[in-house]
Formats: C-alpha cells, sequence, structure tokens
C-alpha cells in the first residue's frame, strides 16, 4: 500500500493538537492510539474546524517560507553566513556561566493537591475539571493519554475508569503560597510563572553557604514537602531556558543538574528537540522543521545563514540563542504590572442568562486580584470565544479609574449586550493602563490642574487662533465639534479588534500558534493612528519592534499599549475639544466676536476664554 492511500485510509496520522502532544508521564503512551481517538471524537465539530484552519494557516506559511528560500541565492546565502557568523560570536560572547538557576515545577500540582485532601483517590486516574475541559490529570491518569487541556469527554473515552474532581482554585492558591513561603528563603526575588512553576536565582546560597546547586536542589525540595505535603521537580541550569527544560527531565518528585560548562551545555543542547524549548510552539516547530529540516537546537546552528535570511533579527537572534544554549541569567528588574486578566472556558452555549452569570463571576475574580495588588484601571478589554472558535477582544477606555466588581461589569456587561446573540465557550476580562502609584489620584484622569491647562496651552492656542470664528463660518466649525463631543455622553468609546488566536492550553504550550492580530484599525474605532499590524508575521507597523511567534503574550501587551496609547490621545484632544465648544456654544456671537478681536493683538488666548461665565441672575 502506498503511503497516499495508507494516509487516507488512516487520516489520524496527520493531527496534531494540544491533546496530541506528549507531557511528562506519557513517555509509554500509544500515540496513533490517542490521535486516533481524538480525531475521531473530534471530526465535525467546530474544533475540528478551527483545527483544520490551523493547519491550512500553518501551510501557507510554509509555503511562503519555501518559496522565499528558493529565491536565495548562492550569493545572498554567503552574505546571510557572514551575518550568521557574526551574531554568534556576539551572542558567544555574553555567554555567562557564573549564575545558578534553578527551576521548580510542582508534580502535577491540582490532582496532588486533590489527592492529598482526599487520600483515597491515591493511585487512581484523576482528572480535575469537567467533560468540558481538564486543568490537569494524575500520572495514573496520563499512562491513558489523558493530559491537562483536554476536554473531559476525549479523555473518559481514552480512560473509562477516570475519576473527575471539580477545580478549587481556593485551595490551590493556599497551597502556592505555601511554596512560595520556601522559595523566599532561597531567593526573595523569585519569578513566579504560574501557581505551580517558579524561578529561583540560587548563585548566592551557593555561595554564602558552600553548597552545590544539586544540593540546593535537594534540600529545597525536601522543604517544600515538608511544608506542603507535596512533591515537586527541580531543574539547575546557568540559565532559566535551560533550567526549565531540566526540570522535566526526571519528572516526577525529581532533579536534573547541568553543570556550568561551555561543553556540558552544548553537549546537552545538541541532541534537544527544539519542541522542549519555551517560546517554540507547533506553528514555529513545522516552520523550521518544514523549510530547513530544523529538529534539534544543534540544527539552528547548522542552518544559521538561511535562519538569518529567513527570519527577522529578533527571531534569528532567539533561534541562534538556543542552538547555543544561551537563555537570561539576570533577575528582571520589577516593573509596574501592564495588564491583569482572567478567564473562563465553559461548554458553548448562547443562553444569556449564563453568560452574564460567567461574566459576574469574571468580574468578582478580576476585582479581587486587582484589589490585592492595589490596582486601579481605566481600560477595561472583554475577551470572547466563539463556539466556532473565533476570538474577539472588545475594549473601553473608561473616564476613571476602576477596581470594584460593580463598576468592573456595568462596563464589561455593556460591551457583552453589544454582542448577543452569540453563543461563547470562553469568556474573558483584562484590565490595563492602570492609575500611577505615586500619584494615588482617582479622580477623572483627563481632567487637567489649571497650571498643566495653561504650560500645555499653547498649542491649543494656536488651533484657536488659526480659526476664524466668525459669525458667517462659526457654525462649520461648532458643528465639526459637537460630532466629536456628542458621540457619546459619557465620553466612554468602544474600541473593536477581530482576532483569529487559536486555542491554547493552560500552560501555554502552544505559545507557538499565535496568529498576528486582524483588522486592527477596527480596534481603534478607525483611528489611524493606532493601527498595528505585524509585518512579516514578527514586526510591529507601528514602532517596528519585532515580536516572533512565540510571544502571545507580549504581543497581546504590546497591542494593548498602543492601544492605550491611542485612547489616551484621543480623549485628550476630546476634552480640548470639549471645553473649547462649550464656551463658544454658551457665548454670544457678539462676545464671539470680541473674543477673536482680542485675540489679533497678542498671541495668548484671553483668561477668559477658558472659562464659561455663569447665569448673571444667579
Amino acid at each position: 500500500m502506498d503511503s497516499k492511500s495508507e494516509g487516507e485510509d488512516r487520516p489520524w496520522q496527520s493531527y496534531h493538537t494540544a491533546y496530541t502532544n506528549a507531557k511528562a508521564g506519557m513517555e509509554g503512551v500509544d500515540k496513533e492510539k490517542v490521535q486516533k481517538v481524538v480525531y475521531e471524537m473530534s471530526k465535525g465539530s467546530k474544533y475540528f474546524e478551527n483545527e483544520q484552519r490551523k493547519e491550512a494557516y500553518i501551510k501557507q506559511k510554509i509555503e511562503n517560507l519555501q518559496q522565499q528560500r528558493a529565491k536565495l541565492t548562492d550569493k545572498d546565502i554567503a552574505h546571510f553566513q557572514k551575518i550568521a557568523e557574526k551574531k554568534i560570536v556576539e551572542l558567544e560572547a555574553s555567554r555567562d556561566l557564573t549564575k545558578t538557576w534553578l527551576h521548580t515545577d510542582m508534580d502535577a500540582f491540582y490532582a496532588a493537591v486533590e489527592i492529598l485532601d482526599n487520600p483515597s483517590l491515591k493511585g487512581k486516574p484523576l482528572a480535575v475539571g469537567g467533560m468540558s475541559m481538564i486543568c490537569t490529570a494524575s500520572y495514573e491518569a496520563r499512562k491513558f493519554g489523558v493530559r491537562a487541556a483536554m476536554p473531559g469527554f476525549i479523555a473518559r473515552k481514552l480512560c473509562p475508569d477516570l475519576i473527575f474532581v471539580p477545580t478549587n482554585f481556593d485551595k490551590y492558591t493556599h497551597f502556592s503560597e505555601l511554596t512560595r513561603k520556601v522559595f523566599r528563603q532561597y531567593d526573595p526575588n523569585f519569578i513566579a510563572t504560574s501557581l505551580d512553576e517558579a524561578y529561583l536565582n540560587v548563585t548566592d546560597v551557593c555561595s554564602e553557604r558552600g553548597l552545590s546547586g544539586e544540593e540546593v536542589a535537594a534540600e529545597l525540595r525536601g522543604a517544600i514537602y515538608d511544608e506542603t505535603g507535596l512533591t515537586c521537580s527541580v531543574g539547575v541550569a546557568p540559565n532559566r531556558m535551560l533550567a526549565k527544560v531540566c526540570s522535566d527531565i526526571n519528572k516526577p518528585n525529581g532533579q536534573f543538574i547541568l553543570l556550568n560548562d561551555r561543553g556540558a551545555v552544548m553537549t546537552f543542547i545538541s541532541s534537544l528537540p527544539i519542541r522542549k524549548i519555551g517560546g517554540i510552539g507547533k506553528v514555529t516547530e513545522h516552520m523550521l522543521r518544514d523549510v530547513l529540516g530544523i529538529t534539534t537546537c544543534d540544527d539552528m546552528l547548522k542552518n544559521s545563514a538561511l535562519v538569518c535570511a529567513l527570519f527577522s533579527d529578533l527571531s534569528s537572534d532567539f533561534f541562534l540563542s538556543v542552538g547555543l544554549g544561551l537563555g537570561g541569567t539576570h533577575t528582571p528588574e520589577n516593573r509596574m504590572r501592564k495588564s491583569i486578566s482572567t478567564e473562563r472556558t465553559f461548554t458553548a452555549t448562547s443562553d444569556t442568562t449564563l453568560l452574564f452569570q460567567k461574566l459576574a463571576d469574571i468580574a468578582e475574580t478580576l476585582s479581587s486580584d486587582m484589589q490585592k495588588e492595589n490596582l486601579w484601571g481605566r481600560n477595561l478589554t472583554l475577551k470572547l470565544k466563539t463556539s466556532s472558535f473565533e476570538v474577539k477582544t472588545r475594549a473601553v477606555s473608561l473616564q476613571k479609574y476602576i477596581s470594584s466588581k460593580e463598576e468592573i461589569l456595568t462596563n464589561a456587561t455593556n460591551l457583552l449586550k453589544a454582542e448577543l446573540p452569540v453563543s461563547l465557550r470562553l469568556i474573558g476580562l483584562r484590565m490595563s493602563q492602570f492609575r500611577d502609584e505615586d500619584k494615588h489620584t482617582l479622580v477623572d484622569p483627563t481632567q487637567k490642574t489649571l497650571s498643566e491647562f495653561i504650560l500645555s496651552g499653547s498649542s491649543h492656542s494656536k488651533a484657536y487662533e488659526n480659526q476664524d470664528i466668525s459669525s458667517e463660518n462659526s457654525s462649520d466649525y461648532l458643528l465639526e465639534d459637537k460630532n466629536l463631543c456628542e458621540s457619546d455622553g459619557t465620553r466612554e468609546k468602544e474600541h473593536r479588534c477581530v482576532t483569529s488566536e487559536p486555542e491554547s492550553s493552560s500552560k501555554r504550550e502552544e505559545l507557538g500558534d499565535s496568529s498576528s492580530a486582524k483588522d486592527i484599525n477596527e480596534a481603534c474605532g478607525g483611528n489611524a493612528n493606532c493601527e498595528i499590524q505585524w509585518v512579516d508575521g514578527y514586526i510591529c507597523s507601528k514602532c517596528g519592534i519585532e515580536l516572533p511567534l512565540g510571544f502571545e503574550e507580549e504581543r497581546r501587551e504590546h497591542a494593548d499599549y498602543h492601544l492605550a496609547q491611542s485612547l489616551q490621545q484621543e480623549e485628550s484632544a476630546h476634552v480640548a475639544h470639549d471645553k473649547v465648544y462649550h464656551k463658544l456654544e454658551h457665548s454670544s456671537p457678539k462676545s464671539r466676536k470680541k473674543q477673536k478681536a482680542s485675540s489679533q493683538g497678542a498671541k495668548f488666548i484671553p483668561i477668559d476664554a477658558f472659562f464659561t461665565k455663569g447665569k448673571k441672575n444667579l
């Protein structure tokens, strides 16, 4: 039987999703059996159709890169080879082997917490979640191919004896805080990436106490077990990227140490599959493999010229760094949070009562999270994933900073109402553009003090002086301003963005599946100043920053930054127009002529032009 007919008889062999990717504890699983079950139970569903769209997108990206590669001449390749060699020399010079980083990952965290709470579940195949989605699976369940982010009905098909336990995030948060209490003893500035994962710089601990990285890892694992009764797996390496890879090698309840030696690092990285690296998801993996034949990290260096020829500077730097085994070694500086979000996935429904109840629950969670961090925001974004897996975002710029559940829910409800009727399977809320902590102000952020208004008035003065506010043409000027000012009585404007984002797992294992935002101009209410597109899939058309496909969260925050910037500019301009219009609307034609005449003799606006006179009989 030829390969084509065989492929037609066994279509599931080419069906790769997040559900068919192996996790720790799934090494002996019959992958083809899992693929077949997932394929058969997904076929004909909205999820299946969405996966087909994603596959078509990947295929198109690969074909485009293959065409670009075919156009490269020997001269081009020689040119990019020199560029690659220069990059490698520069990257190698940045190698730092003086740091010792530790990455800790709790073993099947949610499931382990539930077993600790109910010991009768120990040794049984367990899934935390429900029939619509699983958050975590125990190692006993993983032997059947059950894993996080898998729908429960598919998991039950793979493992008929699977036990479901509903999620309890208050419980998981409690145990997460206990682990962080231990982390602080080794690194007060540890980096938590989720409830169950963290990076620790243990360089000082090793030096001060005369311990090796292996000894610190063993001690920390013991301390976590004593504090929580839970096990974790640890990786130790010269940088964060390698430490995370190492923590996955001896799971569960194990550790792996990579020495601070260049030879050891290069040997380790040479045969490491590229998919093991954080930031390389399914799309990037397929592109590198099908276009350049890259399957291991060492292949990055062997194909360095083509990597530099086909990818942006930022992406090629990242890929070459992977080939050299380089990663972050310095603790990032504490920066003010740009956004905070929460979302919920559920069985697709068009029941408005249920949707609004979900929205209320999410608003309450977001408000609670914001208040814990003393955050007040004024840019609220609603994320919706339809039953057909289309992702939409709706955003509103508020007149004041908010953090309460009631205020969040009121504005989120208005955004959701505009989309009804709709069938949804996910709702999320994200707050950004936070209040400056140093100012501690809750007043309207668009309201200026008198000194700020006067100091910034030069540009408005010129605009005012250039307008011929005479009786014969003032109506056109007022009409233009009136349209601006009456667009919304509360001065809150809705900004929309429609994207087509792929499904992602709970730990973002499909980061590489991030598709660039579409129709961003619509996101800014038609404001061209906010338009942002990812040129070549990597380059921000607004500011030129380059973010490869793997950086989904960074792209979202970057788009939020431009959106918030545009909203702020728009709001400032709106306030200025509103003040001028408000004055003109309440003044007589005679007084407007008088103001114009007085301005001709000076290069400033009379101070009374900034204020509206009260009624004489008051």
